[in-house]
């Protein structure tokens, strides 16, 4: 290893003065190890980024490897002539295992794939949830990807316009409230879909995520096309003995995540009843005994959460299905609207993978570039995209804000009668 050439980073240099660890002095650190140019290069440029207050990667070409269409963002230096050993620093995706289980072997060799391919640089995760190995250069990807799959039985993850490598929580591996195997979900589906991950066919980028209960750990309802919420459609299961034990101060609320401090005793009508969204819940002091309208409550787990050891979900359980969620791009941003608001799943998920191409199949044809699933179901109304293009009849879980906005509309062929209207006469009232 040669001389490096490191750069005077006045304003990065302030970002180590905070009381938390700092990417500055870990790349700096790592750079000065293992005699790394591409380490003091990329700090250089950022410090030129922060002085000029733009950007100076470009875009300079589309890069990959062999029989895939994504998994490599291609990144180019317009300073190359002032950082050389950065002139090319693309990014590789790599599939991160079902709800990000490892094997610190496997970690290990990861690393040193990249401490001897690219920069060292690793993000643990990416948005999408990939393993992300930040700066490498064109004539090294063939071998990352050879290394990857050959030797780490690892693939690379979706980017483009795709499929983009499904995610999940922890589920059933971990957590007591997971009423869906979601690994085992992502597992099948990331097996199923390949083509569509690794070739790109899609207006715009298409996210899974599966969370295996409504705490909703992986934010699928806000950042996935297609969001997979485990759920019931039974009764709360309710041990009447433990809600007294909370409610006497025998028991922790919030299974003591809160005992940072004293927050007084215990009040289960200000803690939980009175917080209940749509108000289920009846606490009668006199018979000390908790009373739930089960056909009202939407299950936000929020009691569950507080009372853990007195309240479970039910025991009929599957998924409700959510579309349409993304982040502010073209039209803001916006959660997943209930598509299906329960639907069992079993292995192989037949049921399931049906759905995803019915979608699918529309959203290909019609949609347009770079246009989510989200702003594609905005712009011909969610009334049609639930009935002529998937089929499903109109139910209350669909309305999101009654009378504001029902979504649901009579066609003029269903009303007895018909109607007849002047749409000039109404365009001018109502200007599109």
């Amino acid at each position: 290893m040669g001389e490096v050439k490191k750069h005077d980073t006045p304003l990065l240099d302030q970002l180590k003065s905070g009381p938390w660890p700092s990417f500055v002095d870990d790349i700096y650190n790592y750079a000065e190890k293992h005699k790394k140019q591409s380490g003091f290069d990329i700090l250089g440029q950022m410090e030129l980024s922060y002085k000029n207050k733009e950007t100076h990667w470009k875009h300079g070409g589309i890069v990959g490897v062999f029989g895939y269409g994504g998994g490599v963002i291609g990144r180019y230096s317009d300073q190359q002539d002032k950082f050389p050993s950065i002139w090319a620093f693309h990014t590789v995706r790599v599939n991160q295992p079902a709800a990000k289980w490892y094997h610190t072997s496997a970690l290990r060799k990861l690393c040193d794939l990249w401490d001897h391919r690219g920069s060292g640089i690793v993000n643990f995760h990416g948005s999408t949830g990939d393993i992300i190995l930040l700066g490498t250069v064109t004539e090294q990807l063939e071998y990352i990807f050879y290394d990857l799959t050959h030797q780490l039985k690892m693939d690379l993850g979706g980017s483009g316009s795709n499929l983009r490598t499904p995610e999940c929580c922890m589920g059933m591996s971990r957590c007591e409230w997971a009423c869906i195997d979601t690994q085992d979900i992502v597992y099948e589906l990331t097996m199923h879909f390949q083509d569509e991950l690794h070739r790109p066919a899609f207006p715009y980028k298409f996210k899974i995520k599966v969370s295996g209960c409504p705490n909703d750990c992986v934010a699928a309802i806000a950042r996935a096309d297609f969001s997979i919420i485990g759920t019931w459609r039974d009764d709360i299961k309710i041990d009447q003995e433990a809600v007294r034990a909370y409610v006497a101060g025998e028991l922790k609320p919030n299974a003591g995540a809160h005992s940072d401090r004293d927050w007084g005793p215990f009040d289960i009508k200000k803690e939980v009843i009175d917080l209940c969204p749509t108000k289920c819940m009846y606490w009668d002091e006199g018979q000390k005994k908790l009373y739930i309208n089960n056909k009202e409550c939407n299950r936000c787990m929020h009691c569950i959460n507080v009372m853990p050891e007195a309240l479970r979900p039910g025991d009929d359980r599957g998924a409700v299905i959510l579309m349409g969620a993304k982040a502010p791009i073209l039209e803001g941003a916006q959660l997943s609207t209930v598509i299906v608001p329960f639907m069992k799943l079993e292995p192989p998920y037949d049921n399931l993978k049906n759905l995803i191409y019915k979608v699918w199949d529309y959203w290909m044809e019609n949609g347009k570039n770079r246009e989510r699933l989200g702003e594609t179901i905005q712009r011909i109304g969610l009334n049609r995209f639930i009935v002529d293009v998937l089929g499903l009849k109109p139910i209350p879980q669909h309305v999101k804000e009654p009378r504001s906005n029902p979504y649901i509309f009579w066609k003029e062929e269903e009303v007895e009668g018909g109607w007849t209207r002047d749409v000039a006469e109404f365009r001018k009232r109502h200007p599109a």
